[in-house]
């Protein structure tokens, strides 16, 4: 018997469900679904859109990517508009204190005001850490640990991110620190949390919407510095999302297509026990693997044989949503050709990020 196991996350068209829209969301296949700025209008209309998803599938996962910043999908009609995780970290460096509080005020009112129209969850926060050329690289209020890694803080460093004012701080223990408090604050809202971008997207300058990072420090380079957050958050972390980023010292995929990087680092060197998902698939970086871009389909299976819990594709509804409808073909298809193997325990995983509160 074929364990359940939803494990797609798909979009919808526009402000309000389409007969397409719904017959995609009742596929047994789907687990979620992410909603963007075109699916915003006002509070009434997304609690409504909400409210009819949920009555198709109570069970749907209700997602988006709403960090503060200039990532935040809904901006008017009451909703807050939050600061970028920069001025938390710039906050941090006048006074440690009062940044933490404010970090967990600002969780609060994000995961509350997606709440109160019917988002479930957001990507959120981002834990890379910051590598610009003038980013602060020591905590005023931080030593360097005893007998810990090296080259926390180390000055010098000169990179461009596009990760930019996504990012907390250059230092892996401010942004440990300043991530608990926002994730303290959402779950104080009920609002389960997704540490971002495993295992760190800071030191490249490519743009994996567009183009294929690549990273060519060592394992042991990255795991002393971008990969501490996540190791120190593992605990408290809901879900953890890999990166679009080619690590080719360590693995020739990117991270979320590699058993290396997900099943026996994230997993089982860092304990890390929550959901995984696929970043969006609909990204160049996103299908490319060893030289080759695949299918959506194709690319769904490599990340969920990797180690990936959900796998999500992003805006493939809009315009009659044809190439959606092919994926969700395919990923059944690929399922009984057994490319890639339902499980029970991501099925779980899922269903824990649903609000608690």
């Amino acid at each position: 018997m074929v364990p359940e196991h939803r494990p797609l996350i798909i979009d919808v068209a526009g402000i309000a469900l389409t007969d397409d829209d719904r017959r995609r969301l009742v596929h047994p296949l789907v687990g979620g679904v992410i909603h963007f700025a075109r699916n915003w209008e006002s509070r009434a209309q997304m609690t409504a859109l909400n409210a009819e998803i949920k009555s198709l599938r109570p069970d749907l996962l209700i997602c988006v990517d709403h960090e503060g910043g200039r990532v935040q999908r809904f901006r008017t009609d009451g909703f807050t508009r939050l600061p970028s995780m920069r001025s938390l970290g710039e906050a941090w460096m006048q006074d440690p204190m009062r940044a933490t509080q404010q970090a967990s005020a600002l969780g609060h009112t994000l995961a509350s005001e997606l709440r109160a129209v019917g988002v479930d969850f957001s990507f959120a926060p981002v834990l890379d850490l910051d590598y610009r050329n003038d980013a602060p690289t020591q905590a005023p209020a931080l030593a360097a640990p005893r007998g810990g890694a090296s080259g926390l803080g180390r000055p010098g460093t000169s990179r461009s991110s596009v990760i930019g004012d996504r990012s907390f701080h250059r230092d892996p223990r401010v942004v440990t620190l300043l991530a608990k408090s926002v994730m303290h604050g959402m779950l104080r809202a009920g609002m389960s949390c997704c540490g971002k971008h495993f295992p760190g997207h800071g030191y490249v300058k490519a743009d994996s919407h567009v183009a294929v990072p690549v990273d060519r420090r060592s394992l042991k380079a990255i795991l002393a510095e971008d990969a501490k957050p996540f190791e120190w958050l593992s605990d408290t972390l809901g879900a953890v999302m890999p990166a679009h980023v080619i690590y080719p010292r360590v693995d020739t995929r990117p991270a979320g297509f590699s058993c290396r990087w997900l099943k026996d680092i994230l997993r089982g060197r860092l304990g890390f026990e929550g959901a995984i998902f696929s970043d969006d698939l609909s990204m160049e970086a996103g299908r490319y693997i060893e030289g080759r871009v695949l299918s959506f389909a194709e690319a769904a299976c490599a990340a969920l044989e990797a180690g990936c819990d959900l796998a999500m594709l992003c805006n493939r509804s809009v315009g009659g949503g044809e190439d959606l409808d092919a994926f969700l073909q395919d990923m059944e298809a690929s399922r009984r050709a057994g490319r890639w193997h339902a499980q029970a325990a991501s099925e779980a995983r899922r269903r824990r990020l649903m609000p608690r509160a």
